[in-house]
């Protein structure tokens, strides 16, 4: 049996946690597909509006050489990328483990015999840091004004 792997995330202002993740989703499957958050998915579930386009992140993370195919994830539940796509494997970074949204994700996917894998959260490095550093040069710099 192929293992499938699927791996989702925003990929805004890609950095070596989102390689990390792809890294080891890689490592457990046979084939990883990326899902890259819609700009859209993004303002609903999030509250938020990516520094990076949709079709460039779909690119760049499209180039990882750990990825065997990069879609773009534009509906609001996981279940319905799984019901497209039937990956045996859904992987996240481990700040979801024990979370409401990680529940509710375990839950559904064991109905459907989908392993859920989390791997550890790359603490040095994060886009909510990048985009905070980010919004705060924006402010104060002239340069921006």
């Amino acid at each position: 049996m192929t293992l499938i792997g699927y791996a989702a995330g925003a990929f805004d202002l890609f950095h070596v946690g989102h390689l990390n993740i792809l890294k080891h989703a890689k490592s457990q499957c046979d084939y990883l597909i990326a899902g890259v958050v819609s700009d859209e998915m993004l303002r609903l579930n999030k509250g938020v509006d990516p520094y990076v386009p949709l079709a460039e992140r779909l690119e760049i993370v499209r180039s990882v050489r750990f990825v065997d195919q990069a879609i773009a994830e534009d509906v609001p539940e996981k279940m319905d990328m799984w019901r497209a796509l039937q990956f045996n494997r859904f992987f996240k970074g481990d700040d979801w483990r024990g979370t409401e949204k990680g529940e509710k994700l375990e839950r559904e996917f064991s109905a459907v015999g989908v392993e859920v894998m989390y791997f550890p959260y790359t603490l040095s490095t994060s886009s909510t840091a990048l985009r905070r550093a980010l919004d705060e040069f924006d402010h104060r710099s002239p340069a921006f004004n």
